[in-house]
């Protein structure tokens, strides 16, 4: 978080807060796009009662830090990601317990319940090291670049380190014990929010970094402040296997998210390539062209 403060500029903080355009995009996207997804994917799968609120309470969360993360990897705009969250995790002490009451219709107090401690822990755990990366950006720019490249290279050990220990941790026991249509609401419900924050901010004519950025946040949500509420809410006893519908749901949410990545990055690659050969070869063309005199010449 601190080198992703290290590329954030107090400017550009200023613009995005100045003319929130696509601080709001991501906003209803992400309060409006993934809490109906999570809605009808439960009455598309046909859940009932405990399912349907797992599933629910982490449609209607707030998106989390590892958006920032991944908006980082896909070189998208961080100053506007981090905005996007921070606002997200603010908005989310009233969206949450708002949406949690119109969807849980059948589970009256659940909107009561939120762990409110947690959600202003998330802010702090994004704002304070973000703040810190910001100031040595500002006032020590020549140790930022320290920073971030220690920041890429411990984000792609985690991410790696954490699809591991998540498959390994729970890959015989999540397949066995939670409903399939559980696994396949996790599988299909991050790719349609990628998909639509992508879209959406396309529509609106957002720049590229700007798109990528709030496909990210609109696809990743805070799955510990869904495993913090589904603990809160309800006894264990009640809850049985479904308090690891999170922890799949953020496995799949990482995996996918690292696919996209690597497209990303290969796509990237491969148009820089062709970018390059492109000039190469009509470089000589140019210059034949440019020797050529112009217009009707006198004997």
């Amino acid at each position: 978080m601190v080198s992703m403060g290290c590329t954030m500029e107090i400017s550009k903080i200023k613009k995005n807060i100045l003319k929130p355009k696509g601080v709001a995009i991501a906003i209803v996207a992400q309060y409006g796009v993934m809490p109906l997804t999570a809605f009808t994917l439960s009455k598309a799968f046909q859940l009932q009662g405990l399912m349907a609120v797992a599933v629910l309470i982490c449609g209607c969360s707030p998106g989390g830090a590892f958006s920032n993360i991944l908006a980082l990897a896909l070189k998208g705009d961080m100053n506007l990601s981090i905005v996007m969250t921070t606002c997200s995790t603010v908005l989310a002490l009233g969206m949450m317990p708002l949406l949690l009451y119109l969807y849980c219709q059948g589970f009256p107090n659940l909107h009561k319940l939120l762990p409110y401690a947690q959600i202003v822990a998330s802010l702090a755990m994004i704002l304070v090291p973000c703040g810190i990366g910001i100031m040595i950006n500002h006032y020590r720019p020549k140790y930022a670049n320290i920073f971030m490249k220690v920041g890429v290279i411990t984000l792609c050990a985690c991410v790696i380190v954490v699809i591991l220990l998540l498959f390994i941790d729970m890959g015989s026991t999540w397949l066995t014990v939670l409903h399939p249509s559980l696994i396949a609401i996790c599988v299909i419900m991050p790719m349609i929010g990628y998909s639509f924050g992508y879209i959406i901010s396309s529509l609106f004519r957002l720049n590229h970094s700007q798109r990528r950025t709030v496909a990210m946040e609109t696809g990743c949500q805070n799955i510990q402040l869904c495993a913090a509420i589904l603990k809160v809410a309800f006894p264990p006893a009640e809850m049985g296997p479904l308090f690891m519908l999170p922890m799949v749901f953020g496995f799949f949410q990482i995996t996918e998210a690292t696919m996209l990545i690597v497209l990303f990055r290969c796509y990237e690659r491969f148009a820089g390539e062709k970018k390059v050969t492109d000039n190469n070869v009509n470089e000589p063309l140019k210059k034949l062209n440019a020797d050529k005199p112009e217009g009707p010449q006198l004997l």
